[in-house]
C-alpha cells in the first residue's frame, strides 16, 4: 500500500492532463476506439484499444501511444491529439492500458529491460504484431510515444526492440534502465529525482546490452521535458540526450539549436532536418503536464508521417569507444553544455577525473560571465548565484574514480550574454575543457 500511495502521489501531476483542460473531443469520424482481446502473448495482462481511421491505406503506419500512471488507453485517446492526427494522416494508433495497481508500466524489472524478457514490453509488441498481421501495418513505419510512465516505456521499447520501432517520442521520461530495480519494487526515487547520472558510454551500453548481438539500425528519438518537472525531474532530460546520442554514435554537440516558439529550446543531433537522429525540446517553466497543444503534431512530423519534412542525415550507427584518460592533460576535464533561450538557460556540467587518484569529494570553481545568475541547481550545491561560484558535490556523487565522472546542472537567467566560463578549477587544480 505504501508503494501504491507513493506512485499515485508522484504521478498526480500527470493526471493533471485532464484537469489542465488538455482533453480534446474524439475526432469527427465514423471510426471508433475498439478494444481487442486475444492479441498474443501478454504476460502482464495489458489491455489493448485500437483506433483505425477511415480510409487507411493498404500498408498503414502504426503508432503506439502509451499513457501516464493512473491513466488508461481510452483516457490517452481522449486526452491527446494522436487520434485526430491519425484521421488526417491515415495511420493506426494502438493504446495499451496497464492493469496493475496505480496503472503504471513496468520499466524497472530485469524482465522488462531485456529483449523478449517478459512483462509489459512483450505484451505491447504483441499488440504491434497483431496490427501488422490483421491490418497490414507497415513494419518499416512503426513508432511509439508516451507521457510520464509512458515516456519511460518509450525509452524501454526502443532499447528492447530496435528491430520493431523505427522512432520514438518521449514526454517527461527517463533514460532506458534508469528506473531499474532488483528488489521487486517499481519505483526508483534516485532516478525520479534526477540523481542518476552516467557517462554517454555507460548509458549507451545499457541500451546495447538489452539485445545482445543486435547490429541493425537504431530507432531515432525525440525527447520532451519541462524545466519545472517535479515528478520526473529535469536532469533526466540531459541524461536521455547522452544515452541516445551515444547509441547513434553522435557527439553531444548539437547540429542545430533553435527556439521554434517562445519558451522552447530545441537541439538536433546527427542532422539539422525534421528527421534528425535525436531531437530534444526543453520547455522553460513547464511542469509534469505534457503533451500540451500542438506538441503531438511535432511528434508526427518527427516520425515523417505528415509529409513535407526535410531529409534525415542520420549516420550509420556506431559504438562510441570508451574514453581513456590521456597522461599529461591534467587531473580533470570539464564538459559544459548550455541550452539558452531568450532570457535564461540550463547547463549540464560533467566533471571527469582524468588523474590517477580517486576523489572522495569535489569542489568545482568557475566564474559566470557578467549578467548571468543561477536560480536553481541539481546534483550539486552551487553558491553564490553569480560571479565566482563554487559547485560542491551532493552526498551521493562525491566519489569519482580515475576515468569516471560525475554530473550536475543548473538553471540561470541572463541579460543577453550567453558566454561560457573561461576556466574551471577542481579542488584547486586547473581543468581542461572538452
Amino acid at each position: 500500500m505504501k508503494l501504491r500511495a507513493r506512485i499515485a502521489g508522484a504521478v498526480a501531476a500527470a493526471a493533471a492532463l485532464v484537469v489542465a483542460g488538455l482533453i480534446t473531443a474524439p475526432p469527427a469520424s465514423s471510426a471508433q476506439l475498439t478494444e481487442v482481446t486475444g492479441f498474443g502473448t501478454n504476460p502482464s495482462n495489458l489491455r489493448m484499444h485500437l483506433y483505425v481511421p477511415d480510409g487507411v491505406p493498404a500498408r498503414p503506419a502504426v503508432l503506439v501511444a502509451v499513457h501516464y500512471c493512473t491513466g488508461s488507453g481510452p483516457a490517452f485517446y481522449s486526452g491527446t491529439e494522436f487520434a485526430s492526427l491519425a484521421d488526417r494522416y491515415k495511420f493506426i494508433v494502438i493504446y495499451p492500458s496497464a492493469t496493475r495497481s496505480g496503472s503504471c508500466y513496468d520499466v524497472s524489472s530485469p524482465q522488462a529491460l531485456r529483449h523478449d524478457g517478459g512483462s509489459d514490453p512483450v505484451g505491447i509488441v504483441s499488440m504491434v504484431r497483431y496490427v501488422q498481421q490483421r491490418h497490414g501495418g507497415d513494419p518499416d513505419r512503426t513508432y511509439v510515444t508516451g507521457a510520464s510512465s509512458g515516456g519511460m516505456m518509450t525509452n524501454v521499447l526502443l532499447g528492447d526492440y530496435p528491430d520493431v520501432f523505427k522512432a520514438g517520442a518521449s514526454f517527461m521520461g527517463v533514460p532506458f534502465a534508469c528506473f531499474a530495480t532488483t528488489d521487486g519494487s517499481s519505483w526508483n526515487s534516485a532516478c525520479a529525482n534526477g540523481q542518476v547520472t552516467k557517462t554517454p558510454q555507460q548509458w549507451g551500453d545499457l541500451v546495447r546490452g538489452a539485445y545482445p548481438g543486435y547490429s541493425g539500425p537504431r530507432p531515432r528519438m525525440q525527447i520532451w521535458h519541462g524545466t519545472e518537472d517535479s515528478t520526473l525531474r529535469y536532469p533526466n532530460f540531459q541524461e536521455q540526450i547522452k544515452q541516445w546520442t551515444n547509441v547513434h554514435g553522435l557527439s553531444q554537440t548539437p547540429s542545430l539549436t533553435d527556439q521554434p516558439q517562445s519558451g522552447w529550446t530545441r537541439t538536433r543531433y546527427g542532422g539539422t532536418g525534421t528527421m534528425a537522429a535525436v531531437e530534444a525540446i526543453s520547455l522553460q517553466g513547464v511542469g509534469h503536464s505534457l503533451p500540451q497543444g500542438g506538441m503531438a503534431a511535432r511528434v508526427i512530423d518527427f516520425f515523417g508521417l505528415s509529409g513535407g519534412v526535410g531529409p534525415t542525415t542520420t549516420p550509420t550507427p556506431t559504438i562510441t569507444p570508451t574514453i581513456t584518460p590521456t597522461p599529461g592533460t591534467g587531473a580533470c576535464r570539464i564538459t559544459y553544455t548550455m541550452q539558452p533561450w531568450n532570457t535564461g538557460f540550463t547547463t549540464a556540467v560533467t566533471v571527469a577525473n582524468t588523474g590517477t587518484t580517486q576523489l572522495t569529494s569535489w569542489s568545482l570553481a568557475f566564474t559566470l560571465p557578467a549578467g548571468q545568475a543561477i536560480t536553481s541547481a541539481w546534483n550539486a550545491t552551487v553558491t553564490p548565484a553569480s560571479g565566482q561560484v563554487t559547485a560542491k558535490n551532493a552526498s551521493y556523487n562525491g566519489t569519482i574514480a580515475p576515468g569516471a565522472s560525475a554530473s550536475f546542472g543548473f538553471q540561470a537567467t541572463h541579460n543577453g550574454n550567453t558566454a561560457e566560463p573561461a576556466a574551471f578549477t577542481l579542488n584547486g587544480t586547473a581543468c581542461t575543457v572538452a
